[in-house]
């Protein structure tokens, strides 16, 4: 018998039923979510319109502003593995360490010039020949923190080292195994790639490493890095680099006061380093460097020579109840909010417990002046009665004070207090 032909019966179309609808739109949803996430995943993560922190890095790290210590400012090369044991071992023995300066970070030229065959970052074999790993170890058992230095480009800036760019994955992962704490990321010998996709890279290879490490994005303030720094980074530099003189001190301050909304817990603005001890300022105007980083909650990293502190260095440094403002647990960045002209200004942040920092800046070369911090300018509510203790002379002034507090403020100096609100 010869096979039946087959036909072809057409069929009547229907409408999917409500339930087979339903599940071809969740198909589709399902799908576009995954294309968005892809997307997403392939650019860098920028703030969301509320502010709310998606970071790459999620490390728990920086919940206050960091302490520690970086070679640049007073060595700026000419490190060994001599001078930084000896650092950390001046950390401890000064009680620095026990004051909150817990990191100890080498900064540019640590490394050997060339990458080894392999591509991996090296030691310099002349000034660290025990190695990484050794010194960490060492600095581990003091009980400290140590940091690392590299770029975001093709070479650091000293141009005597290899920089991370296109090594990101290796390098973090080679950290990771000298067991560093801490890593300072430059922005020299750029390839023309924006910011915003060269750090965030190093961001995903440090959390991918299997160890938390600090990460300070050295951005120089490019892109407004403060508007997305924190998605990559613990803190971001808002500036250029400081000088060690009065009018750089303070340009990179206002540089920085200009994004203090962004600083929170966990990220932090960083007008650089401090330069306290360095010589180039006056025993008064660092003590007004390093009232405006700790009211700011800019990073305290110290960048004189430790072992051989001065005790006037010392006790700027070490000053307990300035270093309780930096890091004060509410971590809200203060600012200036009253200029009266003639270089005369009001900076505040508000602190825990109800209390407001207060300093009074002279910023003048000529004359003593009166300075007024009025409650409506420093978030006091009106009526309230406060307290003001003056955390440089470790006192509490006399009596009450409502409606606003004035003093007198020697030229490049400033007076700083910590108003706290009492019963009228």
């Amino acid at each position: 018998m010869a096979p039946r032909e087959a036909r072809w019966c057409p069929v009547a179309r229907r409408r999917p039923s409500r339930p087979t609808a339903v599940l071809l739109l969740l198909l589709l949803l399902l799908t576009a979510a995954c294309c968005l996430a892809a997307a997403a995943d392939a650019r860098p993560l920028l703030p969301t319109a509320s502010g709310a922190r998606r970071g790459l890095l999620d490390n728990g790290l920086g919940l206050t502003p960091q302490m520690g210590w970086n070679s640049w400012n007073h060595f700026q090369c000419d490190i060994n593995e001599t001078v930084i044991r000896s650092t950390a071992d001046a950390l401890v023995a000064t009680g620095l360490a026990k004051a909150g300066y817990t990191y100890v970070n080498l900064d540019d030229c640590w490394a050997d010039d060339q990458r080894t065959k392999e591509g991996y970052m090296t030691a310099n074999p002349k000034t660290f020949p025990s190695g990484i790993k050794a010194l960490a170890d060492y600095v581990h058992s003091k009980g400290l923190k140590l940091g690392l230095y590299s770029s975001a480009g093709t070479r650091t800036c000293s141009d005597r080292m290899p920089g991370s760019l296109g090594h990101e994955d290796t390098d973090a992962k080679t950290f990771a195994s000298w067991d560093v704490d801490y890593l300072k990321y430059d922005n020299c010998y750029r390839d023309g790639t924006p910011e915003t996709e060269r750090f965030p890279r190093m961001s995903r290879a440090l959390k991918d490493s299997g160890r938390p490490i600090f990460f300070s994005l050295c951005e120089w303030g490019y892109m407004e890095v403060a508007k997305w720094g924190a998605t990559s980074g613990n803190s971001w530099r808002t500036t250029g680099d400081i000088n060690d003189t009065w009018t750089g001190m303070l340009d990179n301050i206002d540089r920085n006061d200009a994004f203090a909304q962004y600083a929170k817990p966990r990220g932090w603005n960083d007008p650089d380093m401090l330069e306290v001890g360095n010589g180039g300022m006056t025993y008064d105007e660092y003590v007004v460097h390093f009232s405006l980083w700790a009211v700011a909650k800019a990073p305290l990293i110290i960048g004189c020579d430790v072992t051989s502190i001065s005790k006037e260095t010392l006790g700027i440094l070490s000053n307990a109840e300035v270093i309780a403002i930096n890091q004060d647990r509410l971590g809200i960045q203060g600012k200036k909010v009253r200029d009266y002209g003639n270089d005369l200004e009001v900076w505040t942040g508000r602190l825990s417990r109800h209390r407001q920092a207060v300093l009074l800046l002279n910023r003048g070369a000529a004359r003593s002046a009166s300075i007024t911090a009025a409650w409506p300018d420093v978030g006091i509510r009106p009526g309230v009665a406060v307290e003001a203790r003056d955390v440089w002379k470790h006192e509490t002034l006399p009596g009450k004070f409502a409606g606003s507090l004035t003093a007198a403020v020697e030229p490049h100096s400033c007076k700083l207090f910590v108003l706290t609100p009492v019963p009228r």
